[in-house]
């Protein structure tokens, strides 16, 4: 299916000579294909994180069923304190001593389970968001074709052609902007904008969340203030 729609582009292409170079058009699909790659590789993280977790999991109710034996165990030795209390003392601290040992162990798994699974939810939202953007751009690689061509092979109206680059317009480039430009316009923390222009360029905008450049909840205040248009 791929292929064929990829042929009716190319018809369309040929049929309307010279409305889109064949140079613009392979851009767009080395484009597509940099952005196909980066979301495959936010899929294997996720798997690896999803895999993480279940490790962690399993480490969870091991560390619990130590800590339980633990106390069992240390209750079988109370009951019979009265009997053997001077050897008894000594072995009933050095198993509290390992029931605290496990119970710290239990709450760094959880905590760390915590973190992976919130780690986890920020990569689904990734891959829906590059899913997203993928999406848009094969249609604006569509849309830069002249209205007849894009009608014939799509089914698309011609209108909506133009809202593309108005959008893009009024968004500010983060490959291009200085970072003092980008507190005096976007309102963002000094650091911010400094590891912004630092780890350019971007192919996406996910990427500012991908690389730890700024967290997620600045990106959601600025996704659509932004671009990364060439």
């Amino acid at each position: 299916m791929r292929r064929e729609w990829m042929a009716v582009i190319l018809v369309g292409a040929v049929l309307t000579a010279g409305c889109v170079s064949s140079k613009k058009y392979e851009e767009a699909l080395a484009e597509s294909e940099n952005a196909k790659m980066e979301l495959e590789k936010t899929r294997q993280q996720k798997s690896a994180m999803e895999q993480q977790v279940r490790t962690l999991k399993d480490l969870n109710v091991k560390f619990g069923s130590e800590a339980q034996a633990a106390r069992d165990e240390l209750q079988r030795i109370e009951h019979g304190r009265d009997k053997e209390r001077g050897t008894i003392e000594g072995r009933t601290k050095e198993l509290e001593d390992k029931v605290k040992g496990l119970s710290a162990q239990n709450r760094n798994v959880r905590q760390e389970f915590e973190d992976v699974k919130r780690h986890n939810e920020t990569l689904k939202s990734l891959v829906a968001r590059y899913q997203k953007e993928l999406k848009d751009r094969s249609h604006s690689a569509v849309g830069t074709l002249t209205p007849s061509a894009a009608l014939s092979p799509l089914r698309a109206p011609s209108v909506a052609a133009p809202s593309a680059p108005a959008a893009a317009s009024t968004a500010m480039n983060i490959n291009k902007v200085s970072a003092s430009d980008l507190v005096l316009f976007l309102g963002l923390k000094k650091d911010e904008a400094d590891r912004i222009v630092s780890n350019r360029p971007y192919r996406v905008k996910g990427e500012l969340v991908a690389k730890n450049v700024v967290p997620k909840e600045t990106f959601d205040m600025i996704k659509d203030r932004i671009s990364v248009s060439p």
